[in-house]
């Protein structure tokens, strides 16, 4: 087991049984999935912007990303069905908690002028969505070696239907909120 996800069974989940008065230990929150998602607009131009994506994913994940296709063709931004247009990983267990704690405790502290994250953007089920503007916050992604600065989605996924069950969750497990 992950000492993250130790941290999360002795010190956050009592402090929720305590806080919301779970009678049930099923009822207590916690992250279900972690879904990064990196979509490339430019490859419709640039194919190999695909490639370079994948890669960074691979190693900011550690798991291999799949490549995410257009639905439907649309002309005006010259769009095929079929092509590729992004890429996505969905991290769960300990991959996940791992991914967690690295976003909470490293790259997080590493984005400039960083006063902490919106604790506005959850999506009314308790799930919640960040975006980062660049993947070299990340200490696996050198500078050098990378084409272009990318964006990529972040969005936790928990077992909870309410969001300030869900809030009250990620602060506990280390989430920098501003207010």
């Amino acid at each position: 087991m992950s000492s993250f996800k130790e941290f999360y069974t002795t010190e956050v989940v009592p402090k929720l049984q305590e806080t919301f008065g779970y009678k049930n230990v099923m009822q207590i929150p916690k992250l279900e999935k972690i879904v990064l998602n990196m979509g490339l607009g430019e490859a419709i131009s640039n194919i190999k912007i695909i490639d370079s994506a994948v890669e960074e994913l691979k190693l900011i994940s550690g798991q291999q990303p799949v490549i995410r296709r257009a639905r439907k063709s649309i002309a005006a931004f010259k769009l095929r069905q079929g092509m590729p247009v992004g890429c996505m990983v969905t991290l769960r267990h300990e991959r996940m908690y791992d991914f967690f704690n690295k976003l909470v405790n490293i790259a997080l502290p590493r984005v400039r002028d960083f006063r902490g994250i919106s604790g506005q953007a959850f999506d009314g089920q308790g799930n919640y969505t960040l975006g980062v503007r660049e993947q070299i916050i990340f200490p696996e992604i050198e500078y050098d070696k990378i084409d272009k600065i990318k964006g990529l989605n972040i969005t936790i996924v928990t077992s909870v239907q309410k969001d300030d069950e869900a809030r009250e969750l990620l602060r506990l497990m280390g989430m920098p909120f501003k207010n």
